[in-house]
């Protein structure tokens, strides 16, 4: 009997949400810390080598990558010309709002735009309803009326984040906004997100920690620390869910442990991505060089091993079957 969430024996078997072993994805891997609770850092301390050599080893973009540049890069005078290339004016941005796009679906090989199309934009009013109305209005794109209904009148948006400014703080602000003291863009302030436990551990690892955590609150007094706790981390954990949802609809199931280091980076990126969805890219910082080299260091010494996994027929490092993706640069939000 195999889980999605934990491995069998000694961390020897994995399965995937459908009950199907696959390899075990921590192989070759040291330590044990890290195995037993959520601990990206251990891991990291346990399994790089230290290279103080230069870049000599490196190899240029393939002709695959070439091409779906070639085919991105040539939308780029259109968008310079209009300012954007396109906007979804209609739906609000979140991880699971848009459907999911490619740029060349056939030659890509990691996964993920931000909404359906490249460069298409998306709005994000949780940021602040004014960006949103001013810059639609800067391109020529129309108001959705639904949209500006939910957000000015049923949604509390960055731009009117309190409806308690006392008064001398809205006599600075004058009588143009009813927000006290923050800027419209204040959803811009920059975000530090460890996405590497994504591909670590799986989205039902980290699920299954939230919830225990949660329950954990069960037995305290319902204080207002303890009422923030609970809700911050049901958020956290619907968050999960829809981070699956939104990698499912790209035909792959990061529900456990990324197992080859294409797998890592995938999973690594639709952490990120997700997190882009929600709070718009302009400050967020993805830092996970040292963490992906140990994925692709393991793969490269297994390949040496083993000259004739190189012959594979169009499988990935590992045997995980191969899936087609996108760029690892969201385009940017408006708002």
């Amino acid at each position: 009997m195999c889980c999605p969430r934990h491995p069998t024996g000694t961390y020897g078997t994995f399965c995937s949400a459908a009950g199907t072993e696959r390899q075990d994805p921590w192989r070759g891997f040291h330590g044990t810390t890290w195995r037993d609770a959520i601990d990206t850092r251990r891991i990291l301390q346990d399994n790089y080598t230290l290279y103080e050599g230069d870049a000599s080893f490196l190899a240029g973009a393939t002709a695959r990558t070439r091409a779906v540049w070639a085919r991105l890069t040539a939308m780029f005078p259109a968008e310079r010309e209009r300012g954007v290339y396109d906007v979804d004016a209609h739906t609000p941005s979140s991880i699971t709002a848009h459907a999911p796009g490619w740029i060349d679906r056939e030659s890509e090989l990691i996964v993920g735009l931000q909404t359906d199309a490249p460069l298409k934009r998306a709005i994000m009013p949780n940021g602040g309803w004014r960006v949103v109305e001013t810059s639609l209005a800067t391109y020529g794109y129309a108001i959705d009326p639904r949209v500006e209904e939910n957000f000015t009148k049923y949604r509390k948006t960055t731009t009117t984040v309190s409806s308690t400014p006392t008064p001398k703080r809205s006599s600075r602000r004058g009588a143009r906004t009813s927000s006290p003291g923050l800027p419209d863009a204040y959803g811009r302030g920059r975000i530090i997100g460890d996405y590497r436990r994504v591909a670590l551990y799986g989205v039902d690892r980290l699920v299954a920690v939230k919830r225990m955590v949660k329950a954990a609150l069960d037995a305290l007094t319902s204080s207002e620390d303890v009422i923030r706790d609970r809700e911050e981390l049901a958020e956290q954990i619907r968050a999960l869910g829809d981070l699956h949802t939104m990698a499912a609809s790209y035909g792959i199931d990061i529900s456990g442990p990324a197992a080859t280091g294409q797998e890592a980076i995938q999973w690594v990126y639709f952490g990120y991505l997700a997190a882009v969805k929600e709070q718009n890219g302009a400050a967020m910082s993805l830092r996970t060089s040292t963490f992906l080299d140990i994925y692709l260091q393991r793969d490269l010494d297994a390949a040496r091993r083993q000259p004739a996994a190189r012959h594979g027929s169009g499988t990935h490092p590992g045997g995980s079957s191969g899936i087609r993706s996108g760029p690892l640069a969201p385009e940017p939000g408006v708002g």
